[in-house]
């Protein structure tokens, strides 16, 4: 199969589809691998070090879509790319379409093949294409809130650790899943007071079992979201609803409960964000006030640390992306129900039924839409 990876062109976005090291492993399995020059040098990998594991370079990205079978991205097509996508061309890249009617809209017309990673799952339920992104993104949460409370971009100029003599931050996390466990460890280890909130009690069993009493753990509900807006100086936003539309759980009346200069970071924001006054930004401006409050909303925080971002993803993507070129798009989603479900649009038909119900679509089961063919 031919694999196609163009460079990515999202604001600020510099990860890459496919590292080196798995184009060496497509290579070696007989499959051609065309890079778009210079795909790789945001996370240091240059033309060359394509070239030297037998990738093809090529001059631009219309190149690219021309000539590939398969296109391997990190982020979602943007316009100009939706625009050179073909029914023959199957993308597997993080689609997050909910939240995104444009972007639907263009990959039904297409009649392409878009398979999302950020629904494919595992045999344990879990999402583990969008899992290392997760574990980044709830990482770099508490470091982008810091910097947000710092006095010169708007924040309270609270230290998150406090000093001896002063209290620390207070840190509430609403999400006790990948991204809010990933925060609450770097919170944990910057000395901040952790509150996380979460309606699973297994989870907040395991999250009050690995951090001892060093992390308050509650039931989430209306009633325990108000009282620790209150008094909190950094909120993230950890929570999904795989392929949907995140739910609003801090609203527009609640800001005017927190503390001026308290500040919101929506990790949710690739699905629309789970604070009511979130809007997506990009690392380039990643921040706005509203009501005295600030909100960090980048719609693609893990591209902050690109290098290590892509090869975390690659480390998860890359069975996938051998099984779809060796097996032939169809074949290797009839072979594997997790593979399934990422399936969001096929032939013109979407194949995710909350992304169908959140914009308006009819819903095809992905098994009766590949059947059709």
């Amino acid at each position: 199969m031919r694999v196609g990876v163009p460079k990515e062109i999202k604001n600020n976005e510099f990860r890459v589809g496919l590292v080196p090291a798995s184009v060496r492993e497509l290579v070696h399995q007989g499959h051609q691998v065309l890079v778009e020059t210079n795909a790789g040098i945001g996370i240091g990998m240059t033309d060359d070090d394509y070239v030297k594991v037998g990738a093809q370079i090529l001059a631009d990205a219309k190149s690219v879509f021309d000539q590939a079978e398969m296109i391997v991205k990190v982020k979602e097509p943007q316009a100009v790319e939706r625009a050179m996508l073909r029914a023959d061309h199957t993308l597997f890249t993080y689609l997050h379409l909910a939240p995104d009617a444009p972007q639907t809209e263009d990959l039904i017309k297409s009649g392409a093949t878009c398979i999302a990673y950020e629904t494919v799952t595992d045999r344990n339920g879990s999402l583990p294409l969008l899992a290392p992104m997760s574990e980044v993104a709830g990482r770099l949460s508490i470091q982008a809130g810091c910097w947000c409370m710092e006095k010169a971009h708007g924040g309270s100029g609270v230290l998150i650790g406090g000093v001896p003599g002063v209290e620390p931050a207070k840190v509430v996390i609403i999400g006790g899943g990948t991204v809010g466990f990933n925060a609450a460890q770097m919170a944990v280890g910057m000395g901040a007071h952790v509150v996380v909130l979460d309606r699973n009690t297994d989870v907040l069993r395991f999250l009050d079992a690995t951090f001892d009493t060093r992390v308050q753990t509650v039931y989430s509900n209306t009633d325990a979201i108000e009282r620790h807006l209150k008094d909190a100086d950094l909120v993230i936003g950890g929570v999904l609803i795989p392929g949907a539309a995140a739910p609003k759980l801090v609203t527009r009346a609640h800001l005017s409960m927190m503390r001026k200069g308290s500040v919101l970071v929506d990790v949710a924001i690739d699905q629309g964000g789970c604070f009511e006054t979130s809007h997506a930004t990009t690392h380039e401006e990643p921040i706005y006030e509203v009501d005295g409050i600030v909100h960090y909303c980048v719609a693609n925080m893990p591209g902050a640390v690109p290098r290590t971002s892509t090869f975390a993803l690659n480390n998860a993507t890359l069975p996938f992306v051998l099984a779809l070129a060796n097996k032939g798009a169809k074949k290797a989603l009839l072979d594997d129900p997790h593979l399934l479900a990422g399936l969001n649009v096929h032939r013109g038909m979407v194949t995710y039924e909350d992304v169908a119900r959140d914009l308006g679509y009819d819903f095809t089961a992905p098994l009766t839409a590949l059947e059709t063919e």
